[in-house]
């Protein structure tokens, strides 16, 4: 099965996530959901970026993280996601889509009671995760994590 990465309308990583989330022809027959974490694969990679789609059962939490100095975006194709920065909490509803910079610090969660998915765009690839907890009112980075460690 071949993904395609270009998108059909738009530009930029929010249109890219966003076509592919639609196209679940392409990407639901992958789809795993694992009681232990969230499940995930790449869909691409290339010099310029790379596509996850994530699985999310209910509970499931990505913790606060960033991503290394890469921008992203992350759409949510099935179910809703609740989307937390260090300025507030969003709920992420069935083709919603999230864009961000360089510097963003988020953490991702199902608080829903039913299973969700997402597709993500990374540019340039990841190479490195910081991971975060907010201790008091002070940001404390507890982790990296390097690729190939997800």
């Amino acid at each position: 099965m071949t993904i395609s990465t270009t998108a059909s309308r738009g530009s930029g990583l929010a249109a890219k996530v966003s076509d592919l989330a639609e196209r679940c022809d392409e990407w639901l027959p992958r789809v795993r959901l694992d009681p232990r974490g969230r499940w995930y694969e790449r869909l691409h990679q290339d010099a310029d970026q790379e596509i996850w789609l994530i699985s999310w059962l209910p509970g499931q939490s990505t913790g606060l993280h960033d991503h290394g100095g890469s921008r992203g975006a992350f759409a949510v194709a099935l179910g809703s996601l609740e989307e937390r920065d260090l300025r507030g909490t969003r709920l992420v509803a069935p083709g919603g889509t999230r864009s961000f910079g360089t510097e963003y610090i988020h953490e991702v969660r199902n608080v829903s009671e039913a299973p969700a998915v997402s597709v993500h765009v990374y540019s340039p690839p990841l190479a490195t995760m910081n991971r975060y907890d907010i201790v008091g009112d002070r940001l404390v980075r507890l982790a990296t994590e390097e690729a190939g460690q997800w």
